[in-house]
């Protein structure tokens, strides 16, 4: 099989070298993937809801198909003016001469997608590396089967294998995969596997965009609109049942607010989710090893003697445990090295900590890995402008959760443990791009004369330069 590997991806790359599509064919392109891609919305809602067991339709159809469907439109509306040449000063040194940058495609780039958002995180990249015009290799996770058997019809029905390819398998065939020689690898998963995905492509020097995770915080300052805040909080966190790289990963608010915070969650839950074990709006966890491995962190946060509260309760859970319904909780004060502050959640907990003071709070986020996401909540323009102003994260969304990832005109990255690089819209068209430098000079030219053996209008010359 990874023999197989190698094979697509020399196909691909001798097709691109032999036709680089240019901008029609990108357009048409786009085009294609758009109105396949609306076609066949019922079957990718129903794919994805039989990975993960039951999977909310709605949001399947926020999640995946509107962002995916924003993503193409922004590129095609967009895309002569990304393709067109940039005009660049030469300098007066240089004249007569004209400088531009080109952004040129790469050639052949390879997508590493997760199973958490399986269909929106393997075209939204796919996109832009199309507009960018480029052929692409796509390992999407072995996790969500339906889901890869419902792309691998989608893609193939509008594109030629030496175009857009699928590779599908296990670890053995993501690690093969990572080691291709790529023009660009664009990763998308845990940190561990990102340091792997990063020493593979690093034998090649291949350039790596990592989108990866952490523990995105979400500041409460103390004038916040509570009952507000606590319902965008929550929209944030039990979204796909917390099984987001940007969810609200853990609470911080002044501990005045602590006792008035849980009774506002408790009682939006109940308005939001009736009997959980038949309701349709409550997504199951993927599978059993993530399902274990959020249990075993309810297990730890129980034998500290940490505060849980379950916010809902279940009709059968022997019916929910094998269906993998997990309940949404709270952790009400961990302690730092608990597992639930320690490592990503990516599931419907989520730990509250209070704090003594606003700048106290700030400092907790800054002396811990910068954040995929920054989630701040104040009506004071200075409190966030404080928060703003100390603490570094991949993305900020104000008074608000999720939102920042579906604006197709903001750049999406991480930073430091929680990534490198971005894509979205431009950024993503240059993210799999080329910035080639180019400069046209012209006759006559005093350079010309700026040869061995230097003489007299040499050291004008540099006299005039270093002035």
């Amino acid at each position: 099989m990874t023999e197989q590997l190698s094979t697509n991806f020399a196909i691909l790359r001798d097709a691109w070298l032999q036709n680089r599509p240019d901008e029609r064919q990108r357009r048409e392109d786009l085009l294609r993937l758009r109105t396949a891609f609306k076609a066949s919305l019922p079957q990718m809602t129903e794919a994805i809801s039989r990975d993960f067991g039951h999977r909310s339709t709605h949001e399947s159809m926020m999640a995946e198909a509107v962002i995916v469907l924003k993503e193409i439109d922004t590129s095609l509306r967009h895309l002569k003016k990304w393709m067109k040449p940039q005009r660049r000063k030469a300098g007066w040194q240089f004249w007569p001469a004209k400088a531009e940058v080109r952004h040129v495609p790469l050639g052949v780039v390879g997508i590493m997608s997760p199973w958490n958002y399986p269909v929106n995180l393997s075209l939204t990249p796919l996109v832009s590396a199309l507009a960018a015009g480029n052929h692409v290799y796509i390992k999407p996770s072995e996790h969500t089967p339906h889901t890869n058997a419902y792309l691998c019809h989608l893609l193939r029905e509008i594109f030629p294998e030496n175009r857009v390819n699928i590779a599908q398998g296990g670890a053995d065939i993501a690690a093969a995969f990572s080691a291709l020689p790529f023009d660009h690898l664009f990763f998308t998963g845990s940190g561990a596997v990102g340091k792997k995905v990063m020493a593979a492509a690093a034998r090649n020097l291949t350039p790596v965009t990592l989108e990866l995770g952490g523990k995105s915080p979400a500041l409460i300052a103390p004038d916040a609109d509570l009952p507000k805040t606590v319902a965008r909080i929550l929209t944030g966190k039990f979204f796909n049942a917390g099984q987001t790289c940007i969810a609200p990963d853990y609470v911080l608010l002044p501990e005045a607010l602590l006792e008035d915070f849980i009774a506002e969650v408790k009682q939006q839950t109940k308005q939001r989710y009736s009997r959980l074990d038949s309701q349709p709006d409550y997504t199951a966890i993927i599978n059993e090893t993530q399902y274990k491995r959020l249990t075993g962190l309810i297990d730890d946060a129980s034998i500290r003697g940490h505060k849980i509260i379950p916010l809902l309760s279940l009709d059968d859970e022997q019916k929910a445990k094998e269906y993998h319904i997990l309940p949404p909780m709270l952790v009400i004060e961990p302690s730092d090295d608990s597992a639930v502050m320690q490592e990503e959640i990516f599931g419907p907990l989520l730990p509250v900590k209070t704090y003594p003071s606003y700048d106290g709070a700030i400092r907790f986020i800054t002396t811990r890995d910068r954040p995929l996401a920054l989630y701040c909540f104040s009506k004071n323009h200075e409190n966030i402008e404080r928060a703003l102003s100390h603490i570094v994260a991949g993305s900020v969304c104000i008074n608000d959760t999720l939102y920042q990832f579906a604006c197709a005109d903001l750049p999406f990255g991480g930073v430091g443990m929680s990534g490198m690089g971005h894509y979205h819209g431009e950024e993503g068209f240059k993210t799999f791009s080329k910035a080639m430098p180019v400069l046209h000079k012209y006759n006559p030219a005093a350079t010309d004369y700026l040869h061995p053996p230097y003489g007299r209008f040499a050291n004008f010359i540099i006299r005039l330069l270093t002035r």
